[in-house]
């Protein structure tokens, strides 16, 4: 008796994409008696076959990617039996693929294919030369294993010229398997694995299985609505669900159907949808939705009759097809309200920026096709991209690929290292923060001397609920949402504020106070409200205000668009209590000045003094500015900090600073340019040079 499991499928890993494998738990592998690397037959509509590789601890389930869930005809949620096969050697494996086959191109697929289970028909996806191909012929021609001695052979597939493929011998069946589009495929979509569920919940179903729901005596859902920021995977969620469950796939660029004659956007529009009748099931994209079905307002006259057309073709869906309306924005408060009822979108599904697993997903996704060194850590790299979306991503990984390409001569060898995607990194910058300035800061606390009661207060207030979001939900504890600092000018209010953010490994988000103002009413609120939409699209992150007191006066005393100012900074305040992953930091050296209400509980609530440093702290404050520095022997830093009472810390950095311009100056007037470059190593800071600039300082 043959060995059988029923399994329900899942989609494949995101590394194992193109890979032929099946990932089956160790339950299963027990019970089919198979070990890793062996074949199993998967059976669906159709068998196909594929390499047994570990799962994790779910029991009941396989994962499969796109290309062999194509081939055994199944969709992720529906039931397969797994079966061990024994597999032969290949002598010789002919595959299609339908663009050139090159040298290059036959040495990629020969190596994509070793130890990999084919069979005749199959459509298998090469990650690495980024094309699928058609199995077409093996000897022997059962089901065979490509080894090292297999002669792979590649053709390029010959399009079908008129009349042919059309006799009954030819036509698809459900015994042959239909090849997948070239479009996207849920492999290739990384960090959104809620977003994609909801999404395949909406469309998928409605598209695939429409009884279930007159089962259920209702309606399937006739639109969908995605919104979030640009580049996190809208478009891409689309294509991929309408690939999946085989569905013609219209898109609509909403500019594109704009036209100035009466009455021709609306035709298009028509066109587009009964295109999509005649074909269904099918899914009608709509992207930048926005920019066609704004709110409808007495001086659009061919916008609000777009949005009209629109109306009333999603309300007939209901009784004429399979036709699902899957519209993208990130101006979801942009459209007009109708649109966004029952019936017509409803559902909205926000697709936000990815956390560091989400981007740890998009990361595999973007470089599984790479030759990546060893020296490369992905883990590391999502760690590093706090605010980066799938688009920014894509552009870090492609920054790198070049970076590589430019450096191959160099090295002779055509691999990914860790110091390109270093060099990317600093090329590619989050596309939700480039407005403003956004920075993962690479100073912590031991950057900063002294302040030692501040830290701690800023680490409570910020890297506790972060860390201990557990303890804080059990005590229904709320962390402070705001928090200023204030204290004399050069005191390190500012270098507290990014220490706190490179400690806590987040976005920094900062924003001069002065920046905000703007003559024209409403552009100074429009501003701090995108500053907050934006940090919460790079979550997490701090907004740091600096000289906050500009913008800020007390109401009554201070300008008109500064009062509106503090009020929608209220209003944006007011909203921070239930979010931890954004906090408020604000910087000032006049606290007198700022509105009372802002310095409330709840909003910035709490006040950590910035002082002038002691002598202790002055201590600290020259050792971490003369680290790493040439000082002589001689120079006693304790003496220097005694002297220097009622100094801050700018000042104390701009004797360190001082004392090393005299030291260069004196070797170069000694040496001149040349020999004082060749000897730069003999420069010293000695007593004289910091004595001088302490005399300078004191000057001023």
């Amino acid at each position: 008796m043959v060995r059988q499991a029923t399994l329900t499928v899942k989609g494949a890993e995101k590394r194992d994409a193109g890979r032929g494998v099946a990932r089956i738990p160790a339950s299963a592998r027990r019970e089919l008696g198979v070990l890793s690397g062996e074949t199993v037959v998967i059976e669906g509509k159709r068998p196909t076959v594929a390499k047994v590789w570990p799962a994790g601890s779910e029991e009941g389930i396989v994962r499969i990617g796109a290309e062999t869930r194509a081939n055994a005809g199944v969709n992720i949620g529906e039931t397969v039996t797994v079966a061990p096969i024994s597999a032969d050697e290949a002598d010789r494996v002919v595959v299609e693929v339908p663009v050139d086959a090159d040298e290059e191109l036959l040495e990629s697929v020969a190596s994509a294919l070793r130890d990999r289970p084919l069979q005749t028909g199959e459509t298998i996806r090469l990650a690495r030369p980024g094309v699928r191909a058609t199995v077409v012929e093996t000897a022997p021609e059962e089901i065979v294993r490509v080894t090292g001695t297999t002669t792979v052979r590649v053709r390029e597939r010959k399009p079908e010229t008129e009349g042919e493929g059309t006799d009954s011998s030819t036509a698809p069946t459900a015994e042959t398997p239909t090849e997948p589009g070239p479009g996207a495929t849920y492999e290739d979509i990384g960090g959104l694995d809620e977003e994609l569920e909801q999404v395949r919940e909406m469309i998928e179903l409605p598209l695939s299985e429409p009884g279930l729901f007159r089962k259920l005596g209702i309606d399937p859902p006739s639109g969908v609505l995605l919104y979030g920021p640009p580049g996190t995977g809208k478009t891409l969620i689309a294509k991929a669900v309408a690939n999946e469950v085989d569905a013609h796939f219209e898109v609509i660029d909403g500019p594109e159907i704009v036209s100035k004659y009466k009455g021709e956007s609306e035709e298009r529009l028509r066109e587009t949808f009964e295109r999509a009748l005649e074909n269904g099931p099918s899914v009608v994209f709509i992207d930048e939705i926005d920019s066609i079905a704004a709110t409808r307002d007495e001086d659009a006259d061919m916008e609000n009759r777009v949005v009209a057309q629109l109306l009333t073709l999603m309300d007939g869906l209901e009784s004429r097809g399979q036709v699902i309306v899957v519209g993208a924005t990130n101006r979801i408060d942009a459209l007009d309200p109708a649109l966004r009822r029952g019936g017509r979108f409803d559902r909205e599904i926000e697709i936000g920026a990815p956390d560091e697993t989400g981007r740890r997903e998009i990361l595999e996704v973007h470089t599984r096709g790479m030759p990546l060194a060893e020296d490369v850590d992905l883990d590391y790299l999502a760690a590093r991209t706090h605010g980066f979306v799938g688009a920014d991503i894509h552009s870090l990984a492609t920054e790198a690929a070049m970076e590589a390409l430019r450096s191959r001569d160099a090295r002779g060898e055509l691999s990914v290292r860790a110091v390109d995607f270093e060099a990317a990194l600093t090329a590619v910058d989050p596309s939700s923060m480039r407005e403003y300035v956004a920075e993962t800061p690479q100073v912590s606390f031991e950057d900063v001397g002294g302040l030692e009661e501040a830290k701690g207060v800023l680490t409570e207030a910020v890297e506790w609920p972060l860390s201990y979001g557990a303890l804080f939900e059990a005590t229904k504890t709320d962390p402070p949402s705001g928090i200023l600092l204030y204290g004399p000018p050069g005191t390190g209010k500012t270098l507290l504020a990014r220490a706190l953010a490179g400690e806590s490994d987040v976005n920094f988000v900062s924003v001069a106070g002065p920046e905000l103002i703007d003559k024209y009413v409403g552009e100074s609120e429009k501003a701090v409200r995108e500053v907050f939409d934006r940090a919460r699209q790079a979550a997490p992150s701090i907004v740091f205000f600096d000289e906050i007191d500009a913008i800020v006066g007390t109401r009554g005393e201070a300008s008109e668009a500064t009062e509106r100012v503090v009020s929608q900074l209220l209003a944006e305040l007011d909203g921070l209590s239930e979010d931890p992953n954004l906090v408020v930091l604000a910087a000032t050296n006049r606290r007198e000045a700022i509105d009372p209400a802002l310095l409330r509980p709840g909003r910035l609530e709490a006040h950590v003094e910035v002082p002038l440093p002691d002598r202790a702290a002055r201590r600290e404050i020259l050792a971490v500015h003369t680290e790493d520095k040439p000082i002589a022997a001689a120079v006693d830093l304790d003496a220097i900090a005694a002297e220097t009472g009622g100094l801050s810390g700018a000042q104390l950095e701009a004797v360190v600073r001082d004392a090393s311009m005299r030291a260069i100056r004196a070797l170069a007037d000694e040496l001149g340019p040349e020999a004082a470059t060749e000897r730069a190593d003999e420069v010293t800071i000695d007593e004289a040079h910091f004595e001088a600039a302490l005399e300078a300082i004191e000057r001023e």
